[in-house]
């Protein structure tokens, strides 16, 4: 269908809520919640659980997601909060951004209704898995540094700004692949792979893959496969889907949160010889020819000569900063202004030790110096892929030596 580039898999509905401790205060003291119950693991079963969650990714500084136990318990949980409705899902979010650099990819989608319509970025070609509408909202939590609860026993504060999703949506959590992805993805020469983290069963999940299996061997020659990690809230299936892409996809990207997820340890993120570790045992798990992990302090490429992303993780960077900055209305010109702000000081020594110490096999660039007490949280990882993938045309593959 002549897109260059064909983002996929999943969409929703998000509901954002504006950070607010005094409704999760009170719940803390209705429901009488003590400082050693505070955690981020355990299913989410009804408000009370809700709250422990939140506190417990407070606590720790760090993001995931979440299921609920019921569509109901979403509607429930949107009703006590104030906040606004967006669109939401990597291949989305990704769109709206690249194309407010001029470009114009097509989109893969599991959920259609009339906020999905509204927002589609012009002249973008879609196909949905699905026929019927729906909205099955995610509740997004964000909150800023120093972002601080106190209620009872419990006193907790956030040490860096970071979002928390919540959600029961059956349209991401079965994914269904229309049968036209193939088509739209025909003269693809980057194919984005992203959503799998919603599902809940291996067995569908293990169809889904091989279906995205069958699409990628079908790209034209050349073409770039690039995988968008995230939080899985069950781990087994974040195992079978690495192991399963790792044969047939060029690029595994990932935040921090996910890194350490996978390694299943708290890496220090401005530690180079740490991070450099972590990427060495990360490849044993993830063998794929080049890895890509974004942070708040800094990006960076892994994998034989890295430099060739070099102009993609600057824009990736830029484009993950301007939301920081400006939210969901960033135009082209917030993208230029923040190409022009300074980095911060702290990614810049980390970019210049780890280079060095990696030999040729690390490309890092710091992220920009923003002020944390006004950063958007929401869909930054979104954003930095919107800003990537177009500067990887065209592609040229090579593989890890």
């Amino acid at each position: 269908m002549g897109e260059r580039i064909v983002l996929g898999l999943g969409n929703n509905i998000d509901f954002e809520t504006v950070w607010n401790p005094g409704p999760i205060e009170r719940l803390i003291i209705e429901y009488n919640v003590k400082p050693g119950e505070i955690g981020t693991e355990g299913p989410i079963a009804n408000v009370r659980d809700f709250v422990v969650s939140v506190l417990g990714f407070l606590k720790s500084g760090t993001g995931g997601e979440r299921l609920l136990a019921s569509q109901e318990l979403a509607y429930q949980l949107a009703g006590m909060f104030e906040g606004k409705i967006t669109v939401g899902g990597t291949p989305f979010r990704a769109a709206i951004a690249m194309h407010k650099i001029g470009y114009t990819p097509g989109l893969h989608l599991v959920t259609m209704n009339h906020h999905v319509r509204r927002s589609i970025p012009d002249g973008c070609p879609w196909v949905c898995s699905n026929d019927e509408n729906g909205i099955h909202p995610h509740i997004i939590v964000q909150f800023a540094k120093h972002s601080r609860i106190q209620a009872g026993d419990v006193s907790v504060e956030a040490n860096r700004a970071n979002r928390i999703i919540y959600s029961n949506d059956p349209h991401t959590t079965d994914m269904n692949i229309s049968p036209r992805l193939a088509s739209l993805a025909a003269d693809a020469e980057v194919f984005l792979i992203s959503g799998f983290n919603a599902m809940q069963s291996g067995k569908l999940l293990a169809a889904r893959l091989a279906t995205i299996a069958e699409v990628v061997r079908s790209l034209r020659p050349g073409a770039v496969a690039f995988y968008e990690d995230g939080c899985f809230p069950l781990p087994e299936l974040s195992i079978q889907v690495r192991d399963a892409l790792s044969k047939f996809i060029h690029i595994h990207s990932l935040n921090e949160d996910e890194l350490q997820g996978h390694l299943n340890r708290n890496i220090p993120l401005l530690d180079p010889f740490e991070i450099l570790r972590a990427l060495q045992d990360l490849r044993k798990l993830i063998p794929v020819p080049t890895i890509i992990v974004h942070t708040a302090q800094w990006a960076l490429a892994y994998g034989a000569n890295p430099d060739r992303y070099a102009t993609s993780l600057k824009a990736g960077i830029h484009m993950a900063c301007t939301r920081m900055r400006r939210g969901d209305d960033f135009d082209q010109l917030d993208y230029i202004e923040t190409q022009r702000m300074l980095p911060r000081t702290d990614g810049l020594k980390f970019a210049a030790e780890l280079t060095k110490l990696a030999k040729g096999l690390v490309c890092c660039y710091p992220s920009i110096q923003i002020d944390e007490a006004a950063a958007t949280t929401i869909g930054l990882g979104d954003a930095f892929v919107g800003g990537f993938l177009p500067m990887i045309l065209p592609a040229s593959i090579q593989t890890f030596p």
